[in-house]
């Protein structure tokens, strides 16, 4: 029996190497084996040989030409519409393609189980929470004598790499805290910020925008990550430090909560470097513990990490589609 054929809409391709793309082609990957799929930044698209079946969007907005598009061509066939954290906590309540692409979709994904609280009630039984995964890692031995720290995230005011920069200016070199920054400059002024601190702080180092494998690597090695966003959708790094046993320190914003869950112990106020730099001055003085805030921290993670097995996000996804195929 042939099977359906899918198209993933993406306006983020490999040679952005952001959340989105990773997302496509891990969902791509994954749907493979049921559906014949591609990826391409725009419906309809140059490939494209018969009928599609079945689309899935991402992004409300940056996908909603896409979106009204098939709603058009091939009315009443499958819509989905998965929702990044700029739709959920920006778009779909000020931008009027975000609202039409909510409103012809048939089924709502989102990456975090804050989300369906965002959209509007009448939308909430079309939404299911599909939780992104990646492979888990081992946890590393890590050294006693500093505490090691990373944000990954592009600089983009998004992502609030403000904050960090704050939080490094506060922290004197010699507290034995270390923090490595991995991103590229989105935006230029928040690139010569980075330099700036780096200039003036010795224990901040931006190392600007590394390979997946780099940044896992980073991730792996670290005692602690930090994700000061100011909106998130279901951020990837959480997920990937989380599967590598490194616990979080995450701004207390939904796409976070989302994320972590409400009883986690590890965020701080969005934008308050103040009380990150508490958070990690509490982590560095108990290095040497068997307990306390970090170790509760990893704990906590760890009690997260099957919501993010690739085995659960493939069930989830597929579900999805069975309830439209």
């Amino acid at each position: 029996m042939k099977k359906p054929s899918l198209c993933i809409v993406t306006p983020a391709l490999a040679d952005a190497n952001n959340g989105n793309w990773q997302t496509a082609r891990r969902w791509a990957h994954m749907l493979s084996g049921h559906y014949r799929v591609r990826l391409c930044k725009q419906w309809p698209d140059a490939l494209e040989e018969g009928e599609t079946d079945l689309l899935l969007a991402l992004h409300a907005r940056r996908s909603a030409a896409s979106v009204a598009a098939w709603a058009q061509a091939c009315p009443g066939k499958p819509l989905v519409l998965a929702l990044t954290g700029t739709d959920l906590y920006r778009d779909i309540a000020t931008d009027a393609s975000a609202q039409q692409s909510l409103a012809l979709a048939h089924r709502l994904i989102v990456l975090q189980e804050q989300g369906p609280q965002e959209l509007p009630e009448a939308l909430r039984s079309q939404c299911r929470v599909v939780f992104q995964s990646s492979t888990a890692r081992q946890t590393l031995p890590k050294t006693c004598s500093h505490l090691r720290v990373v944000m990954v995230g592009h600089l983009r005011e998004e992502k609030s790499p403000q904050t960090l920069f704050e939080a490094a200016r506060l922290i004197q070199p010699d507290e034995g805290i270390l923090i490595d920054h991995v991103g590229h400059a989105l935006d230029p002024a928040l690139g010569e910020a980075a330099r700036q601190t780096m200039h003036d702080c010795p224990h901040y180092r931006w190392l600007g925008g590394l390979s997946h494998a780099a940044t896992r690597a980073r991730i792996q090695r670290a005692h602690l990550l930090v994700h000061p966003s100011r909106m998130e959708g279901g951020a990837h790094v959480i997920m990937e430090a989380v599967l590598c046993g490194t616990p979080v320190l995450a701004s207390r914003v939904a796409g976070n909560v989302g994320m972590l869950g409400t009883g986690y112990a590890g965020y701080f106020a969005p934008g308050d470097a103040a009380d990150l730099v508490a958070l990690l001055r509490r982590c560095r003085g108990e290095l040497t513990q068997r307990s306390g805030t970090l170790v509760a921290l990893q704990a906590q993670c760890a009690s997260r990490a099957p919501l993010f097995s690739p085995q659960a996000e493939r069930a989830a996804l597929l579900a999805v589609l069975a309830e439209l195929v």
